[in-house]
């Protein structure tokens, strides 16, 4: 009996040292996530009146999808709830998804630019903050009924396009 109360002993003082050991790294990519995302404006448009509100929205609010659409000659798209995205992913898929072509506006400039260890520390924030919210509203193609707001981003007034011939 002792010799069993030894190794239990043993093995869940060798899990606290391997959790205390792994923890901090946990942590400081979850800072880096958080980082990441408050830098690289993916509140912007992921959390539903972050821009309106001057970026004065409770953390516990982030990433939760907005139903507010971005239309185009693309159709209209939303802005997805990434904590429910994330929620139901393994970070391999994540990293495999954040690579993907996506429909405007993503992804953005900034999100291609990043490394697997910058979308790896974003995949451990969001999903810090748990699963939160509804999905966002499904992609509406070209000419579809579009029932919620939206902002227009179809370039208008432009210049035409200069043809660049080779010179002689």
């Amino acid at each position: 009996m002792q010799s069993i109360t030894q190794t239990a002993a043993a093995l869940l003082a060798s899990l606290f040292v391997a959790s205390a050991v792994a923890a901090p790294q946990g942590d400081a990519d979850i800072r880096h996530g958080r980082y990441l995302i408050a830098t690289s404006g993916c509140n912007d448009c992921h959390t539903p009146g972050f821009m309106q509100k001057e970026g004065k929205v409770a953390e516990s609010e982030w990433l939760t999808g907005d139903a507010m659409g971005w239309q185009g000659p693309w159709g209209t798209t939303y802005p997805t709830n990434l904590r429910l995205l994330v929620g139901s992913m393994t970070e391999q898929q994540w990293l495999v998804r954040a690579r993907q072509p996506m429909r405007p506006p993503m992804p953005s400039p900034s999100l291609q630019a990043m490394t697997d260890a910058d979308l790896r520390a974003i995949f451990r924030y969001v999903k810090s903050l748990g699963a939160k919210g509804d999905p966002a509203p499904a992609y509406v193609p070209p000419g579809g009924q579009v029932v919620t707001p939206y902002l227009d981003l179809t370039p208008k007034n432009l210049p035409p396009l200069a043809v660049h011939q080779a010179q002689p």
